[in-house]
């Protein structure tokens, strides 16, 4: 997944891949509601904090949040409007923390008070049930779910759901379901290529519905993630009555299986979310009611949104932003008002910043370890913002991945590292037989990475190497970094995951497959030991299991390859009303949760 630019993370990117540059300016976050933690190591280790739940823990209704009211309408301030409402083209952050309070899927994320997260049944009544050497899997919907208009949630709706990804127009949203089912890349929509609208559907042998409660899902290889790739926005349900779902206009109103459905939507300026009286409180282990209403308003920028939630005035003190951060511009003066210490939270994301090294140009690892040493992770982090912004980066996975471990190669966290390890860069420069050696070296050219550049180049140069900067227009810089001959030494790359779960990383940037003209392995790392190692966890039904090997083998890429340098975990840092509460960090969407928030 790609975190795009501050306050739109996106939890994958095209293809079956989660992600794709980002742009983001890092507001972002680690550490704990109220606190603000920002030493360079993580607060704890978030392994710890994940975990699949059991039909009992996916139950409703949710436990109460204290002190929690009824009534009452919040106010969100959000700097984009949302791209799309339909839970198929859902993949950005902020559309998947505002899907949360209309849309249900299979599963869901259970996060309590500690902000452990277990995945707990959904619309189903557990996690699913495998079979066949986990290939095959099984969901069974739970009793009395409706739609917004009263009429049952079937398997038919969950069968919906999964076939309307095959049609042409769905291309913006998560594709690991129906690329799983029928194929990778796009050849997946030759098995159905109108989607479900011309009265067709996929064979039993591959989808299978055959009760009004049961979904079975007949995968090509086994797929250990299924629990967490059903928690996606668009494997939920959707009306198969032939009437209600209009394809690609469905975003204009989708039907709401949650606590509250869409009244008005005004594109581009407003949505307004009010109560669904057809949710029913005890079949959802994760959602409340407790607002009325919910008065969403776009165009509202960061600096904008944080004077005023700051400020705390009026009708401001009912209002929050899912996604909106605090700015550099009033960073310290909400640092410092005591008043701001209950509303805040300053939280470590699921994105992580890299620094690519082209290994198609930069063959020698001895020259990439040196790139690896200078690097000044501390002073780049510094441009935006400093700790407050990130948390220096050790290892290529986030510390939000289940089976997470401390891990530290080249000393980025280490005392008087800030501005990389000069001395020991240029002596692997220097046995490497390459001083003076070349760097063309590729930025966008925003503000802050402009002023990356100098820091970057200074310390390259300090290193011994030649550095030669190169500015691209931001609105192509994705485009051109993405591709296999793209004339750059290194770049700047970001990338998130899609579940906390290392699959939907290392296998996307890794991968020798990967390597090709828009993908994600950026680096071109080509190893075969690394590929059959992808293909061997991937096989691991045990996804616990899997997710320890994951991390496993980031950590040997790192220290073996050395296909880049991470950089940064991403923090995201909130601020909200006084007149609001219940409002938590999503630790896997990376944004303030709103299912459990009331007005005081």
């Amino acid at each position: 997944m790609t975190s795009s630019q501050r306050g739109r993370g996106r939890l994958a990117a095209v293809s079956l891949a989660i992600g794709a540059l980002v742009l983001s300016a890092c507001s972002s976050g680690g550490g704990k509601s109220g606190d603000e933690p920002l030493e360079n190591k993580p607060d704890k280790n978030r392994a710890e904090n994940y975990s699949l739940g059991t039909a009992a823990d996916s139950a409703g209704p949710a436990p109460e949040v204290p002190g929690a009211k009824k009534g009452g309408t919040v106010n969100v301030l959000q700097r984009d409007a949302f791209t799309y409402l339909d839970p198929a083209q859902i993949y950005y952050a902020d559309m998947l923390t505002v899907q949360m309070l209309y849309n249900r899927s299979l599963t869901s994320y259970k996060i309590d008070a500690k902000g452990r997260v277990k995945l707990v049944g959904d619309l189903a009544t557990d996690t699913g049930k495998s079979s066949d050497g986990g290939k095959t899997w099984t969901y069974t919907l739970k009793d009395n779910l409706k739609f917004e208009d009263g009429s049952p949630i079937t398997s038919a709706d969950v069968r919906q759901s999964v076939e309307r990804l095959y049609a042409k127009w769905a291309t913006d949203g998560p594709l690991y379901i129906p690329q799983w089912l029928s194929g990778e890349g796009q050849s997946f929509r030759k098995a159905l290529p109108d989607g479900p609208y011309k009265g067709k559907h996929l064979p039993k042998d591959v989808l299978d519905t055959p009760d009004d409660k049961t979904i079975v899902f007949h995968f090509k290889e086994p797929h250990a993630d299924t629990p967490y790739a059903v928690a996606m926005p668009n494997i939920g349900a959707v009306p198969s009555d032939g009437k209600k779902d209009t394809g690609d206009k469905y975003t204009n109103h989708p039907v709401s299986s949650g606590p509250y459905k869409i009244e008005k939507l005004n594109p581009d300026k407003s949505l307004t979310l009010v109560r669904n009286p057809e949710w029913d409180p005890k079949t959802d282990p994760v959602r409340h009611q407790y607002p009325d209403k919910f008065d969403i308003r776009f165009g509202i920028q960061e600096p904008d949104s944080a004077r005023r939630l700051l400020a705390d005035r009026g009708s401001d003190k009912q209002t929050m932003s899912f996604t909106n951060a605090v700015t550099l511009e009033a960073g310290e003066e909400v640092a410092n008002d005591p008043g701001t210490k209950s509303r805040t939270f300053l939280e470590v994301q699921p994105y992580v910043d890299y620094m690519a090294i082209n290994m198609d140009r930069i063959k020698d690892k001895k020259v990439r370890e040196a790139i690896a040493y200078a690097m000044p992770n501390a002073q780049i982090l510094g441009q935006f913002g400093g700790k407050r912004a990130g948390q220096v980066a050790g290892n290529l996975v986030a510390p939000s991945l289940a089976g997470w471990k401390d891990f530290d190669p080249f000393g980025k966290t280490k005392k008087g590292n800030e501005g990389g390890d000069i001395k020991k860069a240029r002596q692997l420069l220097k046995e490497a037989g390459k001083e003076g050696q070349e760097i063309v070296y590729a930025y966008p050219n925003t503000t802050e990475y402009q002023n990356v550049s100098l820091v970057v180049a200074k310390a390259l140069k300090a290193a011994g190497f030649k550095v030669e900067r190169k500015e691209i227009d931001s609105n192509n810089y994705t485009t051109e970094i993405a591709k296999v001959d793209n004339g750059f030494d290194i770049y700047r790359v970001s990338w998130g995951a899609d579940w906390p779960v290392g699959s939907t990383v290392v296998p996307q940037l890794f991968d020798s497959k990967a390597v090709a003209d828009g993908s994600q392995n950026y680096w071109h790392l080509k190893d075969g030991k690394v590929d059959a190692e992808i293909a061997r966890i991937l096989k691991i039904a045990d996804v616990e299991k899997a997710s320890g090997e994951w991390v496993t083998l980031a950590n040997k890429i790192l220290t073996d390859d050395v296909p880049g340098v991470p950089l940064f975990y991403n923090r995201q840092w909130s601020i909200w009303g006084s007149g609001l509460g219940g409002i938590t960090y999503h630790p896997v969407y990376g944004t303030a949760n709103p299912t459990g928030v009331y007005v005081k």
